[in-house]
């Protein structure tokens, strides 16, 4: 039904599945560079001058003469949840620009599913190196899905992402659930060995298969003020736990803890928190 409603605050802010998680890494201490693309109009210029605020390592941002950014419309409710209308730009698809020799020196690289041709070559060159690849599988074709976690050895979906691979329906059960996340788990792991394959469902915490058996990951009460950008400081902190050597269980912790702080407080990226305030937040139990 058409209606108006009346906003109580308006911001701009910058997003983007990967640019939130390199962010999020930056915030909580890590070194991390952000590989992506965007036009030459006053969006990417915002863009580059937020990653590069956050210190994030954006030499390797580039943006594109003649093209537009992509754009979102986000709605936050008084109850924290969101709703996201985006607008793709029109930048090319190539990603023969990308310094791939440079994945040799990450500790762990880290894609998700809005440009499928660059994490396809970030992932084979990471795999190359014998680098951790993780992917956010979130909303997206089945196929694309598909195929990126074959090249992942690490696939963290949203139920949303799940639910596209596995063509669930939009109500379905935990169990329908938990039963194609172990699909899931089987699909990669005929391609490839591969550490952890995940489902992460908000304030029930998360599931997860991997090497060591299955975990639930539970998340912790809280009075949940913006979930906007959740789940990529999610997936920001699992990967920098996984380059700096932890294991998945402890990794799926530290991810858990950081996303829930985040939730915590109104503005995306920006409440992003700090390693001291994840340890401080751990400290309490």
């Amino acid at each position: 039904m058409p209606t108006k409603v009346r906003a109580t605050g308006y911001r701009e802010v910058g997003g983007g599945m990967a640019a939130n998680a390199a962010c999020a890494i930056a915030r909580l201490g890590g070194r991390v560079a952000f590989w992506g693309r965007a036009g030459d109009d006053a969006a990417g210029a915002t863009m580059a001058q937020e990653l590069a605020a956050y210190g994030v390592d954006a030499r390797a941002f580039r943006r594109l003469a003649g093209c537009r950014s992509s754009q979102s419309a986000i709605i936050v409710d008084a109850k924290g949840e969101r709703l996201i209308v985006s607008h793709h730009g029109d930048v090319p698809d190539d990603a023969t620009w990308l310094p791939l020799d440079d994945v040799r020196e990450a500790g762990a690289v880290l894609a998700d599913v809005r440009w499928p041709t660059g994490a396809r070559a970030l992932f084979g060159a990471a795999r190359e190196a014998g680098v951790p690849r993780v992917l956010d599988a979130d909303v997206a074709e089945g196929s694309v899905i598909g195929e990126l976690m074959r090249l992942a050895d690490h696939v963290v979906f949203s139920e949303h992402g799940l639910a596209c691979w596995a063509s669930l329906p939009e109500r379905a059960d935990g169990k329908r659930r938990l039963a194609a996340l172990e699909r899931a788990w089987h699909a990669m792991r005929a391609q490839a060995p591969s550490r952890a394959c995940a489902v992460t469902c908000g304030e029930a915490g998360s599931w997860w298969l991997t090497d060591d058996g299955p975990l639930h990951v539970p998340a912790p009460e809280i009075d949940a003020v913006d979930t906007l950008g959740a789940g990529d400081v999610f997936h920001g902190a699992y990967a920098l736990a996984i380059a700096e050597g932890r294991g998945v269980a402890a990794a799926a912790r530290f991810a858990t803890l950081a996303a829930a702080i985040k939730c915590t407080r109104s503005g995306g990226r920006a409440g992003s928190p700090t390693r001291a305030e994840v340890a401080a937040y751990t400290a309490r139990g």
